[in-house]
């Protein structure tokens, strides 16, 4: 049921998971068993699941694999407890309750309908204020984001006679009413001293509207960064010491596609002597595979902000963003990416690899990358 609710995933009997070996099943009890997970489910789940059941065998002792895909009737739950009780996600390697918050995600996702589009309707519009995005988009695109343009994007929607705005407008906006409906949509940017996060050398908050957030906080990553110079033949050439490009692509991904329905979750820039770190609200989409970063691969959680990033220049064509980092790193052998969904969060590390706590490095030699990705839960592509 987790599974049908999340990105789908397997389940094994007859595979002891620790250690992981086959205990295998008598061969007169496998279509018996096949009938009775098929009964469980059918009886226990709703809506209903169609699991996918199979038959495999390894030296003699055979198995049975259970598929579940994701459902397109979220959400799913357990009939004895209801909705409300009864409903579970994946989180990590493990089955949770869902909060109120995440079933209406849940059933969002159903209906094709995103968090950032929903209306708001117990805010007057007028006390929105929305002046310092108008002159943002106006330097951007060149037009004035006037009421029919704001209608276009979706950012202002006619209900019942009357103009209101969405929770993306809420999000563009440097207004008391953001900071009173999501005062946890900023970032939060911290210069640790070391490799540990017990002294800061400095901090930041970033709380101003949305589409200047991931530039302030590319700025302050600059200003805690180094950037050397070697000489090639006649000419002097700058690098920095992590890949800029590719950290500026993750901070605006991280704004532009995290889940802005979690609440008292904030994005988090890190910067240690050892890595750079950046942690978002919400797991990557089903459809999304960091270990596939040179595919162009595209999915949108934020269909209202999303497409405004993309009028303002922000974030490039869909599908580029993982390219652009994959594209950088390989220039950047020095430096390991690696990626992790811990609880409802996302998280990309810029490692250095040649880091010595004593502040000697070695010199690394030009070698490929090795890309690492881990996903702290069941496979799902």
């Amino acid at each position: 049921m987790a599974f049908a609710n999340d990105a789908g995933g397997e389940l094994f009997i007859g595979i002891k998971n620790e250690p992981r070996e086959i205990t295998g099943i008598a061969e007169d009890e496998v279509m018996a068993l096949e009938e009775q997970i098929s009964n469980l489910i059918h009886a226990h789940c709703y809506p209903i699941i169609i699991p996918e059941i199979s038959f495999h065998g390894i030296e003699g002792r055979r198995f049975i694999k259970v598929q579940i895909y994701r459902g397109s009737n979220l959400p799913y739950y357990l009939k004895s407890k209801g909705k409300v009780a009864g409903t579970y996600i994946r989180v990590g390697s493990s089955n949770r309750p869902a909060d109120a918050e995440i079933i209406a995600s849940l059933e969002r996702q159903r209906r094709n309908i995103s968090f950032d589009s929903e209306l708001v309707h117990d805010k007057p519009l007028a006390d929105i204020s929305l002046e310092p995005f108008q002159e943002f988009f106006r330097e951007k695109t060149g037009e004035a984001l006037n009421d029919a343009t704001l209608r276009k994007l979706e950012l202002l929607k006619d209900f019942q006679g009357s103009l209101l705005p969405t929770n993306a407008y809420v999000l563009f906006s440097d207004s008391q009413v953001k900071q009173e409906l999501f005062p946890y949509a900023k970032i939060e940017c911290a210069r640790f001293k070391g490799s540990s996060s017990h002294e800061f050398l400095d901090q930041k908050t970033v709380d101003g509207n949305i589409a200047v957030q991931a530039e302030a906080a590319y700025n302050f990553v600059l200003r805690h960064i180094n950037r050397g110079a070697t000489v090639k033949g006649v000419y002097t050439e700058s690098r920095w010491e992590y890949p800029v490009v590719a950290i500026r692509e993750a901070l605006r991904n991280a704004v532009v596609h995290r889940d802005y329905s979690l609440a008292g979750k904030d994005i988090k820039v890190a910067i240690y002597d050892d890595m750079l770190e950046i942690t978002s609200p919400g797991n990557l989409l089903p459809s999304i595979d960091f270990n596939e970063m040179d595919a162009r691969q595209s999915d949108i959680r934020n269909k209202v902000i999303a497409p405004v990033f993309k009028k303002l220049g922000i974030i490039d064509q869909w599908g580029n963003g993982l390219k652009l980092i994959a594209d950088e790193l390989n220039a950047y052998p020095e430096i390991e990416f690696k990626w992790f969904e811990k609880g409802l969060q996302f998280q990309v590390q810029f490692l250095k690899k040649d880091y010595r706590p004593d502040g000697a490095s070695t010199v690394m030699e030009e070698c490929g990358r090795e890309q690492v990705g881990t996903r702290l839960a069941p496979s799902r592509h």
